[in-house]
């Protein structure tokens, strides 16, 4: 399913090709797609990308850099060095893989579900096998009082 934005352009696109005028084809999509419409202005340039030639419906690249520190490497070396010593701060842990020190923190919250506590990094929910290891542990007790 194309997004609301997508199937807008292409509509442009369309009346380009049908060679159907700018404020028509601005009234028609007002009319078709009401508050959801693309604006007055951003309708206009996309008019003028596609009667230029621009075929490509979707946004353009953008400049900047790629994100290159939340590779499946990085996030398994910070993983290792907080298994190895769960009382690394995270500016230690940043420093030890050379990474900033936000980038740390989101690859422990969002990929090892992991947040402090005190001073150690411990993950907020115990994962199945954990679960089980506590409940036979917990059954072992009850056998045994």
């Amino acid at each position: 399913m194309l997004s609301v934005n997508v199937e807008q352009r292409f509509n442009v696109k369309f009346c380009v090709k049908i060679g159907k005028p700018t404020t028509e084809t601005y009234d028609l999509l007002k009319k078709l797609y009401g508050d959801e419409c693309l604006s007055r202005t951003q309708v206009f340039g996309w008019f003028k990308m596609f009667k230029e030639g621009r075929e490509e419906i979707g946004d353009a690249q953008r400049p900047g850099r790629p994100s290159t520190s939340k590779t499946d490497a990085n996030i398994e070396k910070v993983g290792e060095n907080v298994r190895q010593n769960r009382r690394l701060s995270i500016p230690a842990v940043a420093e030890l893989i050379n990474m900033h020190k936000e980038t740390v923190r989101q690859i422990l919250h969002n990929n090892f579900n992991m947040k402090k506590v005190y001073s150690k990094m411990m993950q907020r929910f115990l994962t199945p096998e954990q679960k089980e290891i506590r409940m036979n542990i917990c059954a072992d007790v009850l056998q045994n009082v």
